[in-house]
Protein backbone atom coordinates (compact mmCIF):
# COMPACT_ATOMS: atom_id res chain seq x y z
CA UNK A 1 0.00 0.00 0.00
CA UNK A 2 1.24 3.67 -1.05
CA UNK A 3 3.87 1.86 -3.25
CA UNK A 4 2.83 4.92 -6.10
CA UNK A 5 2.08 7.37 -3.62
CA UNK A 6 5.87 7.35 -1.71
CA UNK A 7 7.94 7.16 -5.57
CA UNK A 8 5.77 10.59 -6.38
CA UNK A 9 6.28 12.11 -3.15
CA UNK A 10 10.02 11.46 -2.83
CA UNK A 11 9.92 12.98 -6.41
CA UNK A 12 8.63 16.01 -4.99
CA UNK A 13 10.82 16.50 -2.13
CA UNK A 14 13.61 16.48 -4.89
CA UNK A 15 12.58 19.42 -6.47
CA UNK A 16 13.32 21.43 -2.58
CA UNK A 17 17.18 20.25 -2.57
CA UNK A 18 19.48 22.74 -2.64
CA UNK A 19 17.18 25.83 -1.63
CA UNK A 20 18.24 28.11 1.41
CA UNK A 21 14.71 29.43 2.43
CA UNK A 22 10.71 27.37 2.00
CA UNK A 23 9.13 30.59 -0.47
CA UNK A 24 6.08 30.26 -2.26
CA UNK A 25 7.59 29.44 -5.36
CA UNK A 26 9.19 26.78 -4.32
CA UNK A 27 6.42 25.47 -2.18
CA UNK A 28 4.09 25.65 -5.26
CA UNK A 29 6.58 23.42 -7.15
CA UNK A 30 6.25 21.06 -4.57
CA UNK A 31 2.89 21.25 -4.12
CA UNK A 32 2.07 20.12 -7.50
CA UNK A 33 4.20 17.18 -7.52
CA UNK A 34 2.02 16.14 -4.48
CA UNK A 35 -1.42 17.05 -5.30
CA UNK A 36 -0.91 14.77 -8.27
CA UNK A 37 0.08 12.11 -5.83
CA UNK A 38 -2.73 12.14 -4.21
CA UNK A 39 -4.63 12.07 -7.01
CA UNK A 40 -3.25 9.30 -8.62
CA UNK A 41 -3.22 7.33 -5.23
CA UNK A 42 -7.11 7.36 -5.84
CA UNK A 43 -7.14 10.58 -2.43
CA UNK A 44 -10.54 12.17 -2.54
CA UNK A 45 -10.65 15.71 -4.25
CA UNK A 46 -11.29 17.28 -1.05
CA UNK A 47 -9.49 15.07 0.97
CA UNK A 48 -6.10 16.38 -1.09
CA UNK A 49 -7.67 19.96 -1.24
CA UNK A 50 -7.91 20.22 2.92
CA UNK A 51 -4.36 18.49 2.97
CA UNK A 52 -2.84 20.42 0.54
CA UNK A 53 -3.59 24.06 2.03
CA UNK A 54 -2.94 22.73 5.49
CA UNK A 55 0.82 21.96 4.63
CA UNK A 56 1.04 25.41 2.28
CA UNK A 57 0.04 27.31 5.48
CA UNK A 58 2.87 25.80 8.04
CA UNK A 59 5.20 25.71 5.18
CA UNK A 60 4.50 29.05 4.33
CA UNK A 61 4.47 31.08 8.24
CA UNK A 62 6.78 33.66 7.13
CA UNK A 63 10.08 34.51 9.15
CA UNK A 64 10.81 38.14 10.67
CA UNK A 65 12.07 38.79 7.72
CA UNK A 66 9.00 38.28 5.91
CA UNK A 67 10.99 36.60 3.13
CA UNK A 68 10.06 33.28 3.63
CA UNK A 69 10.07 30.54 6.47
CA UNK A 70 12.77 30.44 8.74
CA UNK A 71 14.48 26.80 8.68
CA UNK A 72 14.54 25.33 11.61
CA UNK A 73 18.30 24.53 13.13
CA UNK A 74 19.55 21.49 11.66
CA UNK A 75 17.56 20.86 9.24
CA UNK A 76 17.42 22.06 5.13
CA UNK A 77 14.43 23.49 3.74
CA UNK A 78 13.52 20.08 1.82
CA UNK A 79 13.95 18.21 5.38
CA UNK A 80 11.57 20.75 6.84
CA UNK A 81 8.96 20.32 4.24
CA UNK A 82 9.19 16.66 4.45
CA UNK A 83 8.59 17.18 8.30
CA UNK A 84 5.49 19.27 7.55
CA UNK A 85 4.07 17.18 5.21
CA UNK A 86 4.79 13.85 7.87
CA UNK A 87 2.85 15.67 10.59
CA UNK A 88 0.15 16.29 8.32
CA UNK A 89 0.08 12.90 6.60
CA UNK A 90 -0.61 11.39 10.84
CA UNK A 91 -2.90 13.55 11.68
CA UNK A 92 -5.62 13.53 7.85
CA UNK A 93 -5.13 9.44 8.43
CA UNK A 94 -5.77 9.58 12.30
CA UNK A 95 -3.13 11.16 14.24
CA UNK A 96 -1.83 9.03 17.30
CA UNK A 97 -3.61 5.63 18.14
CA UNK A 98 -4.65 4.80 21.13
CA UNK A 99 -2.88 2.86 23.81
CA UNK A 100 -5.99 0.28 23.60
CA UNK A 101 -7.39 -0.33 19.66
CA UNK A 102 -10.54 -1.71 21.28
CA UNK A 103 -12.94 0.21 23.67
CA UNK A 104 -12.72 -3.21 26.21
CA UNK A 105 -15.96 -3.15 28.34
CA UNK A 106 -15.41 -2.59 32.08
CA UNK A 107 -17.69 -5.80 33.04
CA UNK A 108 -17.57 -8.70 30.01
CA UNK A 109 -18.07 -9.69 27.44
CA UNK A 110 -16.68 -6.50 24.84
CA UNK A 111 -18.75 -7.30 22.06
CA UNK A 112 -17.39 -6.79 18.46
CA UNK A 113 -20.08 -5.84 15.27
CA UNK A 114 -17.88 -6.48 11.91
CA UNK A 115 -20.28 -5.03 9.31
CA UNK A 116 -19.29 -4.59 5.51
CA UNK A 117 -20.24 -5.73 2.08
CA UNK A 118 -19.34 -9.43 0.53
CA UNK A 119 -16.13 -9.78 -0.58
CA UNK A 120 -14.12 -7.44 1.73
CA UNK A 121 -12.35 -10.30 3.45
CA UNK A 122 -15.00 -10.06 6.82
CA UNK A 123 -15.14 -13.19 7.54
CA UNK A 124 -11.12 -14.12 7.70
CA UNK A 125 -10.88 -10.71 9.16
CA UNK A 126 -13.09 -11.91 12.23
CA UNK A 127 -10.47 -14.83 12.50
CA UNK A 128 -7.54 -12.53 12.16
CA UNK A 129 -8.70 -10.28 14.81
CA UNK A 130 -9.95 -12.70 17.02
CA UNK A 131 -6.08 -14.31 17.22
CA UNK A 132 -4.87 -11.12 17.00
CA UNK A 133 -6.95 -10.61 20.52
CA UNK A 134 -6.00 -14.26 21.99
CA UNK A 135 -2.32 -12.76 22.36
CA UNK A 136 -2.91 -10.08 24.21
CA UNK A 137 -4.35 -12.62 26.65
CA UNK A 138 -8.02 -12.09 25.66
CA UNK A 139 -10.77 -15.19 25.54
CA UNK A 140 -12.71 -14.72 21.97
CA UNK A 141 -15.92 -16.01 20.61
CA UNK A 142 -16.00 -16.14 17.05
CA UNK A 143 -20.10 -16.28 16.31
CA UNK A 144 -21.40 -17.11 12.59
CA UNK A 145 -24.45 -14.39 12.02
CA UNK A 146 -24.30 -14.75 8.37
CA UNK A 147 -26.82 -17.05 6.89
CA UNK A 148 -27.44 -15.61 3.72
CA UNK A 149 -24.05 -16.44 2.07
CA UNK A 150 -23.63 -20.11 1.48
CA UNK A 151 -21.58 -22.24 3.47
CA UNK A 152 -20.21 -18.68 5.40
CA UNK A 153 -21.21 -20.70 8.79
CA UNK A 154 -19.20 -23.37 7.99
CA UNK A 155 -16.42 -21.00 6.96
CA UNK A 156 -16.29 -19.10 10.09
CA UNK A 157 -15.88 -22.35 11.82
CA UNK A 158 -12.88 -23.32 9.92
CA UNK A 159 -11.78 -20.00 10.90
CA UNK A 160 -12.07 -19.94 14.43
CA UNK A 161 -9.88 -23.78 13.98
CA UNK A 162 -7.14 -22.35 12.63
CA UNK A 163 -6.90 -18.94 15.25
CA UNK A 164 -7.42 -21.69 17.75
CA UNK A 165 -10.55 -20.64 18.74
CA UNK A 166 -14.26 -21.27 19.87
CA UNK A 167 -16.86 -20.68 17.69
CA UNK A 168 -20.36 -20.47 18.68
CA UNK A 169 -22.58 -23.33 17.13
CA UNK A 170 -26.47 -23.49 16.72
CA UNK A 171 -29.10 -24.37 14.47
CA UNK A 172 -31.20 -21.26 14.98
CA UNK A 173 -31.17 -19.23 11.18
CA UNK A 174 -32.62 -16.09 12.84
CA UNK A 175 -29.21 -14.02 12.91
CA UNK A 176 -30.28 -11.65 15.59
CA UNK A 177 -31.34 -14.70 17.66
CA UNK A 178 -28.10 -15.89 17.30
CA UNK A 179 -26.38 -12.89 18.50
CA UNK A 180 -28.17 -12.35 21.78
CA UNK A 181 -27.96 -16.09 22.14
CA UNK A 182 -23.72 -15.95 22.11
CA UNK A 183 -23.29 -12.52 23.86
CA UNK A 184 -25.87 -14.39 26.79
CA UNK A 185 -23.69 -17.64 26.41
CA UNK A 186 -20.30 -15.59 26.59
CA UNK A 187 -21.64 -13.78 29.57
CA UNK A 188 -22.02 -17.27 31.84
CA UNK A 189 -19.29 -19.40 30.20
CA UNK A 190 -16.34 -16.05 30.31
CA UNK A 191 -15.46 -15.33 26.91
CA UNK A 192 -14.79 -11.49 27.41
CA UNK A 193 -14.51 -11.27 24.08
CA UNK A 194 -17.62 -11.64 21.55
CA UNK A 195 -16.61 -11.34 17.82
CA UNK A 196 -19.87 -10.90 15.47
CA UNK A 197 -19.63 -12.02 12.04
CA UNK A 198 -22.50 -10.31 10.60
CA UNK A 199 -24.03 -10.51 6.39
CA UNK A 200 -22.74 -8.71 3.72
CA UNK A 201 -24.17 -7.73 -0.06
CA UNK A 202 -22.62 -7.10 -3.37
CA UNK A 203 -24.62 -4.14 -2.63
CA UNK A 204 -26.19 -1.53 -0.13
CA UNK A 205 -29.96 -2.34 0.57
CA UNK A 206 -32.65 -1.71 3.26
CA UNK A 207 -32.86 -5.27 3.77
CA UNK A 208 -29.10 -5.80 4.68
CA UNK A 209 -29.42 -2.10 6.76
CA UNK A 210 -32.71 -3.59 8.70
CA UNK A 211 -30.92 -6.67 9.81
CA UNK A 212 -27.79 -4.86 11.42
CA UNK A 213 -29.57 -2.31 13.27
CA UNK A 214 -31.43 -5.16 14.87
CA UNK A 215 -28.46 -6.80 15.74
CA UNK A 216 -27.15 -4.06 17.34
CA UNK A 217 -30.29 -3.35 19.59
CA UNK A 218 -30.10 -6.25 20.54
CA UNK A 219 -26.69 -6.92 21.62
CA UNK A 220 -25.74 -3.18 22.42
CA UNK A 221 -21.57 -3.82 20.58
CA UNK A 222 -19.04 -1.96 22.39
CA UNK A 223 -17.22 -1.76 18.73
CA UNK A 224 -18.84 -1.47 15.27
CA UNK A 225 -16.22 -1.62 13.06
CA UNK A 226 -16.25 -1.93 9.46
CA UNK A 227 -14.38 -4.11 7.47
CA UNK A 228 -13.06 -2.67 3.71
CA UNK A 229 -11.84 -3.98 0.67
CA UNK A 230 -8.25 -1.32 0.40
CA UNK A 231 -8.50 -2.31 -3.40
CA UNK A 232 -12.09 -0.63 -3.97
CA UNK A 233 -10.45 2.89 -3.21
CA UNK A 234 -13.54 5.43 -3.17
CA UNK A 235 -16.28 2.69 -3.39
CA UNK A 236 -14.98 1.61 0.16
CA UNK A 237 -15.31 5.30 1.41
CA UNK A 238 -19.11 5.20 0.25
CA UNK A 239 -20.11 2.19 1.71
CA UNK A 240 -18.09 3.31 4.95
CA UNK A 241 -20.29 6.40 4.83
CA UNK A 242 -23.53 4.78 4.52
CA UNK A 243 -23.41 2.43 7.08
CA UNK A 244 -21.74 4.80 9.39
CA UNK A 245 -24.83 7.02 8.64
CA UNK A 246 -27.03 3.52 9.69
CA UNK A 247 -24.97 2.50 12.71
CA UNK A 248 -22.86 4.65 14.16
CA UNK A 249 -19.52 3.14 13.44
CA UNK A 250 -16.77 3.09 15.92
CA UNK A 251 -13.47 2.15 13.80
CA UNK A 252 -12.57 0.59 10.36
CA UNK A 253 -10.41 -2.33 9.48
CA UNK A 254 -8.71 -2.03 6.28
CA UNK A 255 -8.24 -5.53 4.27
CA UNK A 256 -6.05 -6.52 1.34
CA UNK A 257 -3.80 -3.69 1.85
CA UNK A 258 -1.30 -5.93 0.45
CA UNK A 259 -2.42 -5.66 -3.33
CA UNK A 260 -3.52 -2.12 -3.39
CA UNK A 261 -0.29 0.15 -3.96
CA UNK A 262 -2.01 3.04 -4.17
CA UNK A 263 -3.62 3.80 -0.58
CA UNK A 264 -6.42 6.62 -1.57
CA UNK A 265 -9.06 4.94 1.17
CA UNK A 266 -7.07 5.12 4.00
CA UNK A 267 -7.38 9.00 3.76
CA UNK A 268 -10.25 9.31 2.80
CA UNK A 269 -12.20 7.07 4.73
CA UNK A 270 -11.30 8.84 8.34
CA UNK A 271 -12.38 12.02 6.86
CA UNK A 272 -15.32 10.76 5.09
CA UNK A 273 -16.15 9.25 8.60
CA UNK A 274 -14.33 10.53 11.42
CA UNK A 275 -14.01 6.94 12.96
CA UNK A 276 -10.24 5.72 12.67
CA UNK A 277 -8.38 2.97 11.17
CA UNK A 278 -7.64 0.48 13.72
CA UNK A 279 -6.29 -2.62 11.83
CA UNK A 280 -4.86 -3.34 8.39
CA UNK A 281 -4.99 -7.09 7.01
CA UNK A 282 -1.96 -7.42 4.98
CA UNK A 283 -2.54 -11.01 3.39
CA UNK A 284 -4.04 -14.01 3.62
CA UNK A 285 -2.67 -15.96 6.55
CA UNK A 286 -4.39 -15.22 9.52
CA UNK A 287 -0.96 -13.62 10.79
CA UNK A 288 -1.19 -10.51 8.01
CA UNK A 289 -2.64 -8.57 10.83
CA UNK A 290 -1.88 -5.52 12.57
CA UNK A 291 -2.64 -2.21 14.04
CA UNK A 292 -3.11 0.70 12.18
CA UNK A 293 -0.63 3.96 13.55
CA UNK A 294 -0.84 7.01 10.84
CA UNK A 295 2.89 7.83 12.50
CA UNK A 296 4.21 5.17 11.56
CA UNK A 297 2.15 4.87 8.38
CA UNK A 298 3.29 8.18 7.01
CA UNK A 299 6.87 7.54 7.71
CA UNK A 300 6.47 4.53 5.42
CA UNK A 301 5.08 6.56 3.12
CA UNK A 302 8.33 8.92 3.41
CA UNK A 303 10.42 6.81 2.83
CA UNK A 304 11.65 7.03 6.13
CA UNK A 305 10.89 3.02 7.43
CA UNK A 306 8.63 2.21 10.28
CA UNK A 307 11.27 0.40 12.64
CA UNK A 308 8.75 0.31 15.79
CA UNK A 309 6.43 -2.15 13.71
CA UNK A 310 9.61 -3.75 12.47
CA UNK A 311 10.69 -4.46 16.07
CA UNK A 312 7.35 -5.68 16.76
CA UNK A 313 7.24 -8.42 14.20
CA UNK A 314 10.67 -9.19 15.16
CA UNK A 315 9.18 -9.97 18.80
CA UNK A 316 7.15 -11.87 17.92
CA UNK A 317 8.64 -14.21 15.03
CA UNK A 318 11.83 -14.82 16.14
CA UNK A 319 12.21 -17.20 19.22
CA UNK A 320 13.76 -15.31 22.38
CA UNK A 321 16.61 -17.82 23.51
CA UNK A 322 17.64 -18.56 19.68
CA UNK A 323 18.71 -14.61 18.85
CA UNK A 324 19.75 -14.20 22.25
CA UNK A 325 22.43 -17.56 20.81
CA UNK A 326 22.78 -16.00 17.92
CA UNK A 327 24.16 -12.47 19.42
CA UNK A 328 26.63 -14.28 21.38
CA UNK A 329 28.29 -16.09 18.48
CA UNK A 330 28.09 -13.02 16.49
CA UNK A 331 30.13 -11.01 19.36
CA UNK A 332 32.99 -14.04 19.21
CA UNK A 333 33.22 -14.34 15.72
CA UNK A 334 31.41 -17.61 15.56
CA UNK A 335 29.01 -17.43 12.79
CA UNK A 336 28.58 -20.47 10.62
CA UNK A 337 26.41 -21.58 7.23
CA UNK A 338 24.19 -23.02 9.74
CA UNK A 339 23.27 -19.90 11.38
CA UNK A 340 22.90 -18.67 8.35
CA UNK A 341 20.15 -21.15 7.11
CA UNK A 342 18.36 -20.11 10.55
CA UNK A 343 19.06 -16.55 9.97
CA UNK A 344 17.07 -17.38 6.66
CA UNK A 345 14.28 -19.03 8.47
CA UNK A 346 13.81 -16.30 11.10
CA UNK A 347 13.46 -13.97 8.20
CA UNK A 348 11.14 -15.34 6.45
CA UNK A 349 9.03 -15.79 9.38
CA UNK A 350 8.08 -12.19 8.89
CA UNK A 351 6.91 -11.83 5.80
CA UNK A 352 7.66 -10.65 2.65
CA UNK A 353 11.32 -8.96 1.60
CA UNK A 354 9.67 -6.14 -0.36
CA UNK A 355 7.53 -5.64 2.94
CA UNK A 356 10.85 -5.66 5.59
CA UNK A 357 12.82 -3.59 3.48
CA UNK A 358 9.78 -0.74 3.30
CA UNK A 359 10.13 -0.92 6.69
CA UNK A 360 14.09 -0.07 6.69
CA UNK A 361 14.85 3.81 7.30
CA UNK A 362 16.58 5.40 4.36
CA UNK A 363 15.73 2.52 1.65
CA UNK A 364 13.38 4.93 -0.11
CA UNK A 365 15.84 5.71 -2.69
CA UNK A 366 17.77 2.47 -2.75
CA UNK A 367 14.71 -0.29 -2.61
CA UNK A 368 14.48 -0.87 -6.51
CA UNK A 369 17.83 -1.47 -6.76
CA UNK A 370 17.77 -3.95 -3.33
CA UNK A 371 14.46 -5.40 -4.61
CA UNK A 372 16.04 -6.88 -7.55
CA UNK A 373 18.79 -8.24 -5.20
CA UNK A 374 17.05 -9.72 -2.13
CA UNK A 375 14.24 -11.16 -3.48
CA UNK A 376 11.62 -13.69 -1.98
CA UNK A 377 12.76 -15.95 -4.89
CA UNK A 378 16.29 -15.50 -3.90
CA UNK A 379 16.04 -16.45 -0.55
CA UNK A 380 14.22 -19.72 -1.61
CA UNK A 381 17.01 -20.35 -3.42
CA UNK A 382 19.45 -20.09 -0.83
CA UNK A 383 17.55 -21.41 1.91
CA UNK A 384 17.55 -24.79 -0.85
CA UNK A 385 21.18 -24.47 -1.03
CA UNK A 386 22.20 -24.40 2.62
CA UNK A 387 19.50 -26.96 3.11
CA UNK A 388 21.36 -29.57 0.31
CA UNK A 389 24.67 -29.66 2.48
CA UNK A 390 25.34 -31.85 5.42
CA UNK A 391 25.32 -30.77 8.88
CA UNK A 392 29.20 -30.84 8.70
CA UNK A 393 29.54 -28.62 6.19
CA UNK A 394 27.16 -26.10 7.17
CA UNK A 395 29.41 -25.73 10.68
CA UNK A 396 32.57 -25.70 8.59
CA UNK A 397 32.55 -23.37 5.35
CA UNK A 398 36.27 -25.07 4.70
CA UNK A 399 35.13 -28.43 3.76
CA UNK A 400 33.47 -26.93 0.56
CA UNK A 401 35.55 -28.55 -2.15
CA UNK A 402 34.61 -28.62 -6.09
CA UNK A 403 33.52 -31.85 -6.03
CA UNK A 404 30.96 -31.08 -2.58
CA UNK A 405 29.65 -27.97 -4.48
CA UNK A 406 28.45 -30.20 -7.68
CA UNK A 407 26.59 -32.43 -4.94
CA UNK A 408 24.99 -29.64 -3.25
CA UNK A 409 23.99 -27.50 -6.86
CA UNK A 410 22.53 -30.95 -7.98
CA UNK A 411 20.67 -31.28 -4.67
CA UNK A 412 19.25 -28.11 -4.36
CA UNK A 413 18.98 -27.59 -8.64
CA UNK A 414 21.07 -24.27 -8.48
CA UNK A 415 23.97 -23.62 -10.77
CA UNK A 416 27.50 -23.72 -9.15
CA UNK A 417 27.95 -20.22 -9.64
CA UNK A 418 25.07 -19.60 -7.12
CA UNK A 419 26.50 -21.22 -4.30
CA UNK A 420 29.99 -19.79 -5.20
CA UNK A 421 28.23 -16.50 -4.53
CA UNK A 422 26.52 -17.41 -1.34
CA UNK A 423 29.99 -18.47 0.48
CA UNK A 424 31.36 -15.31 -0.78
CA UNK A 425 28.40 -13.14 0.60
CA UNK A 426 29.01 -15.95 4.14
CA UNK A 427 32.73 -14.54 4.08
CA UNK A 428 31.84 -11.15 3.88
CA UNK A 429 29.31 -10.86 6.51
CA UNK A 430 32.02 -12.56 8.71
CA UNK A 431 34.59 -10.34 8.08
CA UNK A 432 31.57 -7.09 9.02
CA UNK A 433 30.85 -9.16 12.66
CA UNK A 434 34.32 -9.17 12.92
CA UNK A 435 34.44 -5.26 12.25
CA UNK A 436 31.76 -4.56 14.74
CA UNK A 437 34.18 -5.85 17.83
CA UNK A 438 36.37 -2.61 16.60
CA UNK A 439 35.24 0.25 19.14
CA UNK A 440 36.09 2.42 15.67
CA UNK A 441 33.35 0.67 14.26
CA UNK A 442 30.77 2.35 16.86
CA UNK A 443 32.09 5.88 16.04
CA UNK A 444 31.96 5.40 12.48
CA UNK A 445 28.19 4.73 12.65
CA UNK A 446 27.38 7.58 15.34
CA UNK A 447 29.16 9.85 12.83
CA UNK A 448 27.05 8.43 10.64
CA UNK A 449 24.18 10.49 11.62
CA UNK A 450 25.56 14.03 10.34
CA UNK A 451 26.30 12.89 7.29
CA UNK A 452 24.46 14.57 3.82
CA UNK A 453 20.86 12.76 3.49
CA UNK A 454 20.45 11.48 7.20
CA UNK A 455 17.13 13.99 8.06
CA UNK A 456 17.12 14.74 11.99
CA UNK A 457 13.55 14.58 12.37
CA UNK A 458 11.62 15.16 15.30
CA UNK A 459 10.31 11.29 15.52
Amino acid sequence: MFESLTEKLTKAMKSLRGETRLTEKNIEDALREVRMALLEADVHVQVARTFLQRVKEKALAQGPDGKGTVVLDGLNPAQQFIDIVYQELTEIMGGTAPEHPLDFASKPPTVVMMVGLQGAGKTTTCGKLAKFLKKLGRSPLLVPADIQRPAAVEQLHVVAQDAGVPSYRTDSKDPVAICKAAVEEARIKGWDTVILDTAGRLHLDEQLMNELVRIQEGTQPNEILFVADAMTGQDAVRSATAFHEKLGLTGVILTKTDGDTRGGAAFSIKHATGRPIKFVGEGEKLDDFQRFHPDRMAQRILGMGDVLTLIEQAKDKIDEKEAEAMAQKLVKNQFTLEDMRSQLQQVKKMGSMQKLIGMLPGMGQMKAQIESVVTDKRMTHLEAILNSMTPRERANHNLLDAKRKRRIAAGAGRPVHEINQLLKQFLEMKKMMGQMKDPRFMKRMAAMKNMPGMPKMPF
